[in-house]
């Protein structure tokens, strides 16, 4: 019996458990912002630094990243990745003043920067190409399951034994993915991560001025930048502060809301799959959809007059579950509108956007909070004000997503493919059901 899917499962299972547990340290300060706040003696604005960097350390890298992957192969990345979120974790449990803890989640960001894109090259070393797009997505869901380890596990300890033996034994997490990495992952079934030469900086350059001149890429980043942002802000910092000190919610009861929404994320995510890979020519709707049914839960939630009820709030959980799969979108348009050998280049820009999205909103959350409030109070008052920042940002994002839109598809055009409206789609649809 051939054995290499079986190693090709193992590898993939060293390399997604590498992954989770990087979700688990991006996202262990979002449930511990309130003991941040205390512990460091710091502003809502300051608190919001912590994930501002985090995410700018993140983005910046990507591309980066993406060069040292090809020339290092992905065993070494994750290992590396998984190593430098340790030593960023033990920091951040032993440092008691703002400055120490600021250079912990740096070293979390680059740790984490490293983590995703390598798994993805793992992916497609070693499953057939049939079989990647559903061992991709099956890599994203697996892996957010890291933000139930922040949310139940992680908070536990933070509340028992206290900060610095719950992130200390995060970092123990990371210190064992990184060592199994060195020792269950091979690059590829050949042993080596790739047999082409590692791209110059010239080529690197062309292809990121090529990659970012096609409409299509563009739309990929507005897509990824209006879908992804309000989900990252929630789960990041921001969420926990506002279901607890915002909405009166117990510690308990904020951390049931977030492993609801990342396990509801988990059924999203193939759902969202299967829309895309039936109807291509109509993603643009489904992003659409995903941006106003987000914009219109938070609406509803802060304009009444009181604490929203916990079955509104359940809403809103179950609505952002879907921004993390919604945002994956954006790379299904970088792959349909580049060449292979742009795919790489293609993707650094599009993750870019929501992250970048996502650490703005962050900011001026802070900012907000900070300039409505006395700095270290938090209230229902304050975080409405504050939330309604993410506004800005959608109207920016939807104005730069229908502009890329509307350039797709006139370069669609004029290569002879045609965008039928929706209700000539729907009516050709309904034609062609037997009666």
């Amino acid at each position: 019996m051939d054995r290499t899917p079986r190693r090709a499962w193992l590898v993939w299972g060293v390399g997604v458990a590498a992954y989770t547990v990087g979700v688990l340290q991006r996202t262990s300060l979002g449930v511990a912002g309130l003991d941040a706040a205390e512990r460091f003696e710091i502003s809502a604005a300051v608190l919001g630094t912590f994930a501002v960097v985090q995410l700018l350390v993140y983005a910046g890298m990507q591309v980066p990243v993406g060069v040292l992957l090809d020339r290092v192969g992905p065993r070494a990345m994750i290992a590396t990745g998984a190593a430098v979120m340790a030593i960023g974790q033990i920091a951040l449990a032993l440092a008691h003043s703002f400055p120490a803890a600021i250079l912990a989640r740096i070293l979390v960001g680059g740790g984490d920067a490293m983590m995703f894109i390598s798994v993805l090259r793992l992916v497609a070393a070693w499953f057939p190409a049939r079989q990647v797009p559903v061992i991709t997505q099956l890599t994203g869901l697996v892996g957010q399951s890291g933000q139930i380890l922040s949310a139940i596990p992680l908070v536990a300890l933070l509340h028992g034994p206290g900060w610095t033996p719950a992130f200390l034994s995060a970092a123990s997490l990371s210190v064992l993915t990184s060592v199994t990495a060195l020792a269950a992952i091979t690059d590829s079934p050949g042993g080596r991560a790739s047999d082409e030469v590692s791209p110059s900086g010239a080529r690197v350059r062309h292809d990121l001025v090529e990659a970012w001149q096609h409409p299509g890429t563009r739309l990929a980043l507005w897509t990824h930048f209006t879908t992804q942002f309000s989900g990252t802000v929630f789960l990041l910092l921001w969420g926990y502060p506002f279901l607890i000190a915002g909405e009166g919610l117990s510690r308990q009861s904020a951390g049931a809301l977030f492993t609801i929404l990342t396990l509801s994320g988990m059924v999203a995510g193939p759902v969202i799959g299967v829309l895309v890979s039936r109807h291509p020519l109509r993603r643009s709707w489904l992003v659409l959809g995903i941006i106003g049914s987000t914009m219109g839960i938070w609406t509803v939630i802060l304009l009444l007059p009181g604490p929203a009820p916990w079955w509104l709030l359940l809403v809103l959980v179950l609505v952002l579950s879907a921004c993390g799969p919604g945002s994956l979108i954006g790379f299904d348009y970088a792959r349909t509108f580049n060449p292979p050998h742009r795919f790489g280049t293609a993707t650094g820009i599009v993750n870019v956007g929501g992250f970048v999205a996502a650490l703005l909103v962050i900011l001026f959350v802070g900012v907000v909070l900070d300039i409505v409030g006395d700095g270290s109070t938090y209230t229902l008052s304050g975080f409405r004000a504050a939330l309604s920042v993410q506004y800005v940002f959608w109207i920016l994002g939807l104005v730069g997503f229908l502009r890329a839109r509307q350039r797709v598809r006139a370069r669609m055009a004029d290569q002879g493919q045609h965008v039928p409206p929706m209700r000539a789609a729907l009516r050709a649809r309904r034609a062609q059901r037997p009666r």
